[in-house]
């Protein structure tokens, strides 16, 4: 993954105001990223663009996206 695509989900990440999980979440996703929505750039919405692909996620993304929602 590029250094500008890590920047962009550790920054939607850290903004959303995810605090431990938000690595968990990245590493669980990074695949799911890079397939559907490498293209987002940072603070355009990459969670919303993960939660809309929801249905072809892996499962360890779906787990991850889940558990910041619960938080």
């Amino acid at each position: 993954m590029s250094k500008l695509n890590f920047a962009a989900i550790a920054f939607v990440v850290a903004f959303s105001g995810a605090t431990a999980q938000s690595a968990e979440t990245r590493g669980a996703c990074k695949a799911d990223y890079d397939k559907f929505c490498a293209g987002i750039a940072p603070g355009s919405g990459i969670v919303a663009c993960l939660n809309a692909k929801r249905d072809q996620l892996s499962a360890t993304c779906k787990t991850a996206l889940d558990s910041r929602k619960k938080k």
